[in-house]
Order: structure tokens, then sequence, then C-alpha cells
């Protein structure tokens, strides 16, 4: 039992012969090799560099002798009649250092 389909099959295996008939005559070029690249030194140069920038942020700076301002120091002194008077004072150093609850063991 023949269908109508046999012959559209026909026209297509027809027209895919064509084409590969046409196709066994293109001359196909050969793929071109790749050229080698010449080694420059990148890598190393690279790793130096790494190296030289990671020396340069982790070598220590030398501690600066200069003092980056004037040291403010105020101090509440109780004079005669227990009269409270604030005292202040402008130095670039500090003698004593005298933590503000040092007065809590002293008076009570």
């Amino acid at each position: 039992m023949k269908t109508q389909d046999s012959g559209e099959e026909r026209d297509l295996k027809l027209f895919f012969s064509e084409l590969k008939k046409r196709d066994e005559k293109l001359s196909i070029p050969d793929f071109p090799k790749p050229q080698k690249k010449k080694h420059i030194g990148w890598l190393p140069i690279g790793i130096a560099a790494t190296f030289i920038a990671l020396l340069w942020f982790f070598y220590p700076t030398p501690p600066s002798s200069q003092i980056e301002g004037d040291i403010i120091i105020i101090t509440l002194v109780e004079g005669e009649n227990q009269e409270q008077e604030l005292l202040i004072e402008k130095t670039t150093y500090m003698d004593v250092w005298e933590p503000q609850t040092s007065s809590l063991l002293t008076e009570f």
C-alpha cells in the first residue's frame, strides 16, 4: 500500500542526494597550524613585581619622632574654702598620666 508521502519522500531523497554530490566536489582546505608565540618572560617579571609590591606594603615604616599636635591637660583643683578651679595647661609631652578613676581610690 503506497501513500502520497512516498512522492514527497522521493523528492527529499533526490534533493539531499544532489547536495551530497555537490559537497563531494568541494575542496576543503587544511586547518592552519597555530603559530607558537615567543616567550618574552612575562611570568618572572610579574612575580618580581608582586614581590616588590608586597615588600612595599608590608615593610615597617620607621616611627616618626615628630609630635603631631599639642597636648592640653585640664585639671580640676580644689583651692581654699573648697573653691574649685580648672587649670588648663598646653604642652607637647606628658610626664605623668593619671587615670580618671584614680581619685576614687584616694578620696573614698
